[in-house]
C-alpha cells in the first residue's frame, strides 16, 4: 500500500518518470515507464534491478548495443489484426528495420549471456527470424517501393507502363516541335503534366489550331494546356496500367500482410521485448548520471544506507557544489528514529530522500548508495509531508495531518515504512506535542518502521528513553550559525532558535524578554543538547586527528626501519671494506719493511743507502696515513625552491623552508625536517646518477621514451579496468616528460569520457584538458596537456 495518492509528487518521483521517458527511443518504452509500480515481491524486485544493472555495466563499458530503430508497432500490430487491412511498402521498411535491431539486440545478449544473465533471459520468448525481414526486403526495396520481382503480373505491367511511357514521350516531343516552328509555344515552355496527363502549353490566341482537349489554363489566361487528340489513346493506357499497378501493388501488400497476420504472437512477443528493453536503458542511463548502484537486497524490511543521496537534489547541483551524503540505518531493534535540528537543515531532504530511495528501489531502479548498503522490502509506505489543506473537504492543516496518523495507526504494521515530516506542528504547542507522542507511541507498539522530524523536545526526550526509537540531527554549525547536512544518530538535535533570531538583528532585550518566557528547563534542555554536539564534534576533531597522527607515525617509523636498516647494512659493508683494505695495507707495509732490513744488511749500512731507505719508508708512511681519507666534495648552497635528495637515495623532494642547520622537505605527500648537510642537490651529474641506478634496477628510461605512445586507446574497455591503466599511462608520461596525450574513449554514451577526465583532474601534472578537433575525432578523444 501506497499513501496518499499524492505520494509521487510529493517526493519527486513523478520528475523522475518524466527523466525516464526523455530517454526512452519510443512510445512503447514511455509507456513501461506509465506502467511502472511499486512492489513488494523480493524475487520479482531482484530481477528488475539485476536487469538495470546488467545494463548499465553495458552503458558503462560503452560497448555495441544496438540502439537504432527503437520503434513502436501497436499500430502496425492493430493494422495486421483486422482482416482485409495491409501495412504500406513505407510501413513494412520501418517493421523490416526494427525486427533486424530486435535480432541484432538478440544475438548481443545471447553471446554475454554468462556476463548479462537476466537479460539474456528477456530473449528466450523471441522467435524472430531472417526468414520473415528477408519477406519483407524481397518485397519492398529500400526506398519503401513495391519492387518489380514482387510479382510476375507487377513486372508485366510496369514493364508495358514504361513502354507507354516511353512512346508517349516521343508522341509528346513530335507535336510539340510542330507546334514551336508553328509558334503556338509561349517562350521557355515545354511539355508537363496535368491531372496525370501529358499535356502541351499553347498561347491561349491559338488554341482553335490544335486538334485536342484544355485540361487547364495558366493563371493570367494567356497560355492553355492541351491534350492534342493524337495522344489521347495513350495517355488513356498509362493511366489504365497506372491504376492496375496500383491494383496489384495492394494485392501483394495485402498478400505478405496475411502472412505476417500469421506471425502475431511472434511479432507481439519481439515487440514487448523491444520496448522493454528501451525501458531498461532507459533507468540504466538515469542510474549511471545520478551515480547509482544496486545495495545488498534483504527479503525482510531493513535500511542501513552509506553515502546516500537524493537523486533531483544530486541532479539540480550538479556542477554547482556536492551533495552531502547521508548514513542511515534502521534494524529489527531501532525501527525508528526521530531527526531533529533547525529550520533549512536538511530534516525534510532527509526525510523525502529515505521514501524516495525506497520507493525508487521497490520500482525496480538503482538508487545512488553504496553497493555495500543493506536494503530491505516493505510492504508498505505511508507518507504525511506539506501542507494538505483541502477547501472542499473543509479540512485544516493540522485537520488533515491527524486524519493521515488515523490512517497510519489503523494500516501500519511490522513490515509498514512510516514518513512524518514535523510531527505536532500546526496546533497549539503542549496538545500538539503531546498528540504526537501518543501517535509515536502507537506506531511502536505495532511494530512499525519509520522516519520523523520534530522540533518538540518533550518528543525527543522520548525517543532518548524508548527502545525501538532513536534520536538524530542534522549537524550545524553554531559559530557561523550554517547548517552542515550532516545526519548524526544518537543524539537530539538543537533547533538553534534564539541564535538564528539574533543573526537577523532582532534587539538584545526582545531575545532577553524571550529566553526568560521559555523558561529555564527547556533553555537547559537545548543547551545540553548543543553542549553535548560540541563535545561530540570535539571528540570526533580529536579522533580524526590521532588517526592522521598515527598514519603518520608508522609511516615515519616504517621509514625509520628502512633507514636504519639499510645504514646498518651499509655499515658492515663499509667496515668489512676497511679490515680488508687495512690487512692489505699492513701486508705490504710487513713486505716493504722486510725488504728494508734486508737490504740495509746487504749494504752494510752505508749513509747514503740508509737515508735512500728511510725516504721510501716516510712515503709508506705517508700513503698509510692517507688512505682512510675520503675526497671531500666541494659544498653547494641549498636554497627554497631546490630539488633535493638526502645523500645515497634515489627519492627526490623540494625545500620548502631552512632554519639553521635544518631544512624541511617536501617528499612526495610527506613533510621531513632533515639536516642540510646530509642534502645534495639534483644536478645533471646527479640525474645521471639516478638513471643509472634505474637502469641497474630494470627500468631503461631511454628504451622508455623510444616505446612510449603518447596516445591511449580504451575503447571497449570496463571502468573497473579504465583507472589502472590510465593510471600507469599517466606515471610513464609524467616520468618522460611528455607535452600532449590523446586518450581514444570512443563517443557512445559518454560514460568512459566522464570517468578519464574526472581522475584526470586529480593529477597536478595535467594543464588542461579538452576534446580533439571535431575533424579528428571530437569528444570521442579526450587531449591532455601536461605543465
Amino acid at each position: 500500500m501506497i499513501y496518499p495518492e499524492s505520494f509521487e509528487e510529493k517526493l519527486g518521483f513523478n520528475q523522475i518518470r518524466a527523466k525516464l521517458k526523455s530517454y526512452c527511443h519510443s512510445p512503447a518504452g514511455e509507456e513501461w515507464v506509465d506502467r511502472m509500480r511499486f512492489s513488494s515481491e523480493p524475487e520479482f524486485i531482484r530481477v528488475l534491478l539485476k536487469q538495470n544493472l546488467e545494463f548499465r555495466q553495458i552503458l558503462e563499458k560503452a560497448e555495441a548495443f544496438p540502439t537504432q530503430y527503437f520503434l513502436d508497432a501497436t499500430e502496425w500490430i492493430q493494422k495486421i489484426s483486422v482482416e482485409g487491412n495491409w501495412l504500406d511498402a513505407d510501413e513494412f521498411l520501418r517493421m523490416a528495420y526494427s525486427l533486424e535491431t530486435i535480432m541484432a539486440c538478440k544475438n548481443f545478449l545471447t553471446k554475454a549471456a554468462e556476463i548479462y544473465p537476466e537479460l539474456f533471459r528477456m530473449t528466450e520468448p523471441v522467435r524472430v527470424t531472417g526468414a520473415l525481414v528477408q519477406s519483407i526486403f524481397s518485397t519492398v526495396d529500400d526506398k519503401a517501393q513495391v519492387r518489380d520481382s514482387a510479382s510476375a503480373e507487377l513486372g508485366r505491367i510496369r514493364k508495358k507502363l514504361r513502354d507507354e511511357q516511353g512512346r508517349l514521350r516521343k508522341l509528346a516531343d513530335q507535336i510539340f516541335r510542330t507546334a514551336v516552328s508553328e509558334n503556338w509555344v509561349p517562350e521557355g515552355a515545354l511539355p508537363t503534366i496535368r491531372d496525370g496527363r501529358v499535356v502541351i502549353p499553347i498561347q491561349a490566341e491559338h488554341k482553335r489550331r490544335m486538334k485536342g482537349f484544355i485540361l487547364d489554363e495558366s493563371a493570367t489566361g494567356q497560355t492553355v494546356f492541351m491534350e492534342p487528340a493524337e495522344m489521347l489513346d495513350a495517355n488513356n493506357e498509362i493511366r489504365d496500367l497506372e491504376h492496375a499497378e496500383k491494383r496489384e501493388v495492394i494485392r501483394i501488400l495485402k498478400a505478405l500482410t496475411d502472412d505476417f497476420r500469421e506471425q502475431l504472437p511472434v511479432l507481439k512477443s519481439a515487440y514487448r521485448f523491444l520496448s522493454q528493453l528501451d525501458f531498461i536503458r532507459a533507468k540504466a542511463r538515469f542510474s549511471v548520471e545520478i551515480n547509482a548502484d544496486l545495495p545488498i537486497l534483504e527479503t525482510k524490511p531493513e535500511m542501513v544506507w552509506y553515502v546516500a543521496r537524493h537523486p533531483l537534489l544530486y541532479l539540480s547541483l550538479k556542477g554547482k557544489r556536492d551533495v552531502v551524503p547521508l548514513t542511515i540505518e534502521l534494524n529489527a531493534q531501532q525501527r525508528m528514529l526521530l531527526v531533529s535540528g533547525p529550520n533549512a537543515g536538511g530534516k525534510s531532504v532527509c526525510l523525502k530522500t529515505v521514501g524516495l530511495l525506497q520507493y525508487m528501489l521497490q520500482c525496480g531502479m538503482l538508487i545512488p548508495v553504496s553497493d555495500r548498503s543493506r536494503a530491505g522490502i516493505f510492504q508498505d509506505i505511508f507518507l504525511d509531508i506539506g501542507d494538505q489543506q483541502s477547501i472542499e473537504n473543509d479540512l485544516s492543516t493540522y485537520s488533515s495531518h491527524l486524519r493521515n496518523m488515523n490512517v497510519f495507526i489503523q494500516s501500519a504494521a511490522d513490515k509498514s515504512l512510516v514518513l512524518l515530516d514535523e510531527m505536532g506542528s500546526g496546533t497549539d504547542p503542549d496538545f500538539g506535542g503531546a498528540i504526537a507522542q501518543a501517535i509515536l507511541d502507537a506506531l511502536l507498539q505495532k511494530r512499525v518502521w519509520g522516519v520523523a522530524t520534530t522540533h518538540y523536545y518533550n518528543l525527543k526526550l522520548f525517543a532518548g528513553q524508548q527502545p525501538g526509537i532513536r534520536n538524530a540531527a542534522m549537524r550545524f554549525d553554531d559559530q557561523h550559525l550554517e547548517p552542515l547536512y550532516i545526519l548524526d544518530i544518537g543524539k537530539p538535535g538543537s533547533s538553534f532558535a534564539l541564535e538564528i533570531a539574533r543573526k537577523t538583528g532582532l534587539p538584545q532585550q526582545t531575545l532577553l524578554e524571550a529566553e526568560k518566557l521559555v523558561g529555564k528547563d527547556l533553555a537547559g534542555f537545548e543547551t545540553m543538547v548543543r553542549s553535548l554536539e560540541k563535545e561530540r564534534h570535539e571528540l570526533s576533531e580529536k579522533i580524526k586527528r590521532m588517526e592522521r597522527q598515527e598514519t603518520e607515525l608508522k609511516q615515519s617509523l616504517a621509514k625509520y626501519q628502512t633507514l636504519s636498516t639499510d645504514l646498518e647494512t651499509r655499515k658492515k659493508e663499509i667496515i668489512n671494506r676497511a679490515k680488508e683494505d687495512a690487512a692489505q695495507l699492513l701486508k705490504n707495509t710487513n713486505r716493504e719493511i722486510e725488504k728494508t732490513i734486508r737490504h740495509i744488511k746487504e749494504n752494510k749500512a752505508e749513509k747514503k743507502e740508509t737515508i735512500k731507505v728511510r725516504k721510501n719508508l716516510e712515503t709508506l708512511t705517508q700513503q698509510v696515513g692517507e688512505a682512510p681519507k675520503k675526497e671531500k666534495k666541494p659544498e653547494v648552497e641549498l636554497k627554497e625552491g631546490d630539488r633535493v635528495r638526502i645523500t645515497g637515495q634515489e627519492g627526490s623532494g623540494v625545500i620548502l623552508n631552512i632554519q639553521g642547520k635544518n631544512a624541511t622537505v617536501q617528499f612526495g605527500l610527506l613533510k621531513s625536517i632533515t639536516k642540510l648537510d646530509k642534502l645534495e642537490k639534483i644536478t645533471a651529474t646527479v640525474e645521471k646518477e639516478i638513471a643509472a641506478k634505474l637502469r641497474s634496477a630494470g627500468i631503461n628510461v631511454h628504451e622508455k621514451r623510444t616505446q612510449f605512445n603518447s596516445t591511449l586507446d580504451i575503447r571497449g574497455k570496463r571502468v573497473d579496468e579504465v583507472i589502472g591503466i590510465l593510471d600507469q599511462f599517466m606515471d610513464t608520461a609524467i616520468l618522460l616528460a611528455q607535452g600532449e596525450l590523446r586518450i581514444l574513449h570512443g563517443k557512445g554514451e559518454g560514460v568512459l569520457r566522464k570517468v578519464v577526465r574526472d581522475h584526470l583532474k586529480t593529477y597536478k601534472q595535467v594543464a588542461s584538458i579538452k576534446d580533439e578537433h571535431i575533424e579528428r575525432g571530437g569528444d570521442g578523444i579526450t587531449v591532455v596537456v601536461l605543465k
